[in-house]
């Protein structure tokens, strides 16, 4: 029998993740198989004996072998390698410093936390993230400051409310933050779009559409991209700012991983803009504690009164008790400590990550390079579908990300991976990368060898 099985195994599975196997199919006889693979019935019966254990598939007496509705993963915690979640390193979150910031806040301010605060956020905060902003350079002063509840409140709002400029369409990158093309989706807002690769975007492109498309604005990730990790280079963000002033196109820049970059003398989007052009998002989630919901926009001062009037509209103000927590830990210094503590541990994590991929992963299959950040891709070959290793890796309790739902539908690519190094944990990044390269290979070798067409034909 030898792993004969294996094969027939793996086969059905990858019928599975690629749509040609349905929830309640019935599955080839015994007989059929056999002749199929060349192998004996027992071999088929003992392929069909491990799925049925494994819950890809029940069978009917006298009726034969039929597919499951669902599959449950009951792995263990510490046998999945989860290059999928994006939160934080839950091993480098300070949760007793800021439990103490939370109580020093209580006592500090009182009734002021438990009552309705300023709209616009506590002005104490906004004094010390006016400061803060100062390190990513993005000058301003705590009155052009809002605080919201976390960065996707400030995107939403930003997609329905009005600009000076009258114009409605909304310029994207592809591939692009998923939440902010849900938002768009919700709102029915009309999204035009820009390849993005890890070289950058076509500027005559971008300028081509800036000028003949009634762009409102234009949304982008200037560092450590989601899901590629590209980022922007100086002479970039100078340039798109520049074309943006001359067709009247204001730039929403979200720079929510911008403080895990080592290159000090990378600006931001802002630092080029004089004129109020850029409107800068900087978020706490991704660095700090999700939990939060705190994230910081520097608006010009004639965009203020329109964003807090349709802030309003969804919760009044943001947490004040959040607030309160998160000014005491960054006037502390306790802030600024955690950021120089993280920095080095995703460049690690990502270092380790590019080298195992460089050193593992089959010929044809390609990789993004970023220099730090949470996010890596992975283009597969043209003929391997993200949602084929998708689902085999899962069996192997290993979690990476389909990034299709990063795309507009019209953009979509379906051999696009992302990998995420902020929660995975260090001494299990090559042997995720080992999972994934077999994943590949696997599914190339057996696209080598049977006609997809031909599977359920007997």
């Amino acid at each position: 029998m030898g792993l004969k099985y294996t094969e027939i195994m793996e086969e059905i599975k990858i019928r599975l993740a690629e749509g040609s196997l349905h929830a309640g199919d019935k599955l080839p006889s015994v007989r059929q198989l056999s002749d199929y693979f060349s192998c004996s019935k027992n071999t088929v019966i003992k392929a069909y004996e491990e799925l049925e254990k494994e819950h890809y598939i029940y069978s009917i007496p006298k009726s034969g072998f039929y597919v499951m509705k669902e599959f449950q993963d009951k792995a263990s915690v510490h046998d999945v390698i989860d290059f999928l979640s994006a939160g934080p390193d839950k091993n480098v979150m300070p949760y007793k410093d800021f439990q103490h910031c939370m109580n020093e806040a209580i006592e500090q301010y009182k009734g002021e936390l438990f009552t309705y605060s300023d709209q616009q956020g506590l002005y104490s905060l906004r004094v010390q993230l006016a400061k803060y902003l100062r390190n990513l350079q993005v000058f301003t002063q705590p009155e052009r400051i809002v605080i919201t509840s976390g960065s996707q409140q400030a995107l939403h709002l930003l997609i329905s409310m009005p600009f000076p400029n009258g114009k409605n369409n909304i310029l994207i990158e592809q591939p692009t933050y998923f939440g902010f093309l849900e938002s768009i989706s919700l709102q029915s807002a009309k999204a035009l779009a820009v390849d993005l690769t890890m070289e950058g975007i076509d500027l005559e492109r971008l300028e081509y559409i800036f000028r003949n498309n009634d762009i409102k604005f234009f949304y982008v990730i200037p560092r450590f991209h989601n899901p590629l990790g590209h980022s922007y280079t100086n002479k970039e963000k100078k340039k798109i700012v520049e074309l943006a002033e001359k067709y009247d196109v204001y730039i929403v820049e979200d720079d929510f991983l911008g403080d895990l970059d080592l290159n000090a003398k990378s600006d931001p989007f802002y630092s080029f803009d004089p004129s109020g052009r850029v409107i800068y998002i900087k978020s706490f989630s991704k660095v700090f504690l999700p939990g939060l919901r705190v994230a910081a926009v520097v608006l010009p001062t004639f965009l203020i009164n329109t964003f807090l009037r349709y802030k309003f509209s969804l919760d009044f103000n943001s947490s004040a008790l959040s607030q309160g927590a998160l000014e005491v830990y960054m006037k502390s210094g306790m802030f600024n400590k955690h950021l120089k503590k993280i920095k080095h541990v995703y460049k690690r994590k990502m270092d380790i990550l590019q080298e195992s991929c460089e050193l593992l992963l089959p010929d044809h299959t390609q990789f993004t390079k970023p220099t730090s950040g949470f996010y890596l891709s992975v283009i597969l070959p043209e003929h391997i579908t993200a949602k084929q290793v998708v689902l085999l890796l899962n069996e192997k309790n290993v979690f990476v990300d389909d990034a299709i739902r990063m795309f507009l539908p019209e953009y979509k690519k379906e051999n696009l991976l992302r990998l995420s190094i902020s929660q995975v944990e260090e001494n299990q990044i090559k042997a995720g990368v080992e999972q994934l390269a077999e994943c590949i290979a696997l599914i190339n070798n057996r696209k080598n060898r049977v006609s997809p067409s031909n599977f359920l034909r007997f």
